[in-house]
């Protein structure tokens, strides 16, 4: 008998030891990680579960039992509340400090790039500027603008797939100043662009109706609005240029704009010659071909789209450019005066 009770004494104190050894080891596991100056970034995506969480913080040094982490999650009722991002953690925090952090949503900001482009530029512009700036490949970008292929945005729905078109999205980027992620490629660029120019014409009121009501298609809309945008630089003129333009177009004339053949040159010339306007045999060169070009020649603004869509009635037919500076036109009814109008111009600029 005393034998007996002398063995139970050593399995109940053995035990004992190992209950104690086991609380020692789940006491020291849940103390912080040791401390350390340099901080650790952790990413949790969208939907990950505590468990994965948990591994990916003992991964980072910032735990040192990920089942422990999750029995503690479990215990206190947490986990639910945390929001994905990418976090900075300190080692050497506690178990708590790491759960509020993960429920607070206090993400690092994702470090930005930033680029503008200006109302009129051309698809080769913009593809220019962003290559100067580090941002994209410039022949990667103009393959994407000529074929759109891998993008599904919708507004690609209503642009044409014409072959005549030197980029399929010429005028449809959206001249305005962006902020992506660091790292943003040409495709992410171009959607976000893509997606800026469809929510810019979301907000125009009753576009459909207007399109329909002037029997014009939606490329037709942005075609016109490219050639007042690269027309005009006084604002109130484009509805009086657009005007102008609907008015050759219902006449038959040709719109022989000369943005239309600097679209076409490998390098647009300061000044055209009356031979380039005749030699330049393209579909976008208005002085050869009746009607609007293929597609647009720039990137519009949202003033000469809204001129395009409610242009200004007057029976002009003709229009050019004051010679003193100020940008603006002298407009005409006839050619008469159109003439008339070129040598006033001309004479302005000995003034």
């Amino acid at each position: 008998m005393r034998k007996a009770l002398k063995w139970l004494a050593v399995l109940l104190l053995i035990v004992m030891i190992g209950a104690g050894a086991a609380g020692f080891y789940v006491y020291t596991s849940m103390l912080p990680v040791e401390a350390k100056e340099q901080p650790v970034k952790i990413t949790i995506e969208p939907g990950t579960g505590t468990a994965h969480i948990a591994k990916l913080l003992e991964n980072q040094g910032l735990i040192k039992n990920s089942i422990l982490f999750v029995s503690y999650l479990k215990w206190k009722s947490e986990g639910s509340r945390f929001q994905a991002g990418t976090y900075e953690m300190q080692p050497g925090i506690t178990y708590d400090e790491i759960i509020a952090k993960l429920n607070s949503g206090d993400v690092v900001k994702a470090e930005m790039i930033r680029f503008t482009i200006p109302e009129g530029f051309t698809v080769k512009q913009m593809a220019d500027k962003l290559a100067e700036e580090g941002l994209v490949d410039q022949a990667t970008f103009l393959k994407l603008a000529k074929d759109a292929a891998g993008l599904n945005d919708e507004l690609l729905s209503q642009i044409p797939t014409d072959e005549r078109l030197t980029y399929r999205l010429e005028g449809y980027l959206f001249p305005e100043t962006y902020e992506l992620k660091k790292g943003s490629n040409e495709q992410d660029i171009i959607a976000r662009m893509l997606q800026e120019t469809r929510t810019r014409l979301d907000k125009i009121p009753d576009l459909d109706q207007k399109l329909q009501a002037r029997s014009l298609t939606f490329n037709e809309l942005m075609t016109i609005a490219s050639l007042v945008e690269r027309e005009v630089v006084v604002d109130r003129e484009r509805p009086l240029v657009a005007g102008v333009i609907y008015n050759r177009l219902k006449d038959g004339m040709k719109l022989e704009i000369d943005a239309t053949v600097q679209y076409v040159l490998d390098k647009p010339k300061e000044r055209l010659l009356n031979s380039d306007l005749r030699s330049v045999d393209s579909p976008y060169n208005t002085y050869l071909y009746k009607g609007l070009p293929p597609g647009p020649i720039a990137a519009p603004s949202l003033k000469s789209i809204e001129a395009a869509l409610e242009p200004k009635a007057s029976d002009y037919l003709f229009y050019v450019t004051k010679k003193d500076g100020s940008g603006e036109h002298l407009f005409a009814k006839t050619y008469k005066e159109h003439l008339k109008n070129i040598e006033t111009s001309k004479a302005m600029a000995n003034q």
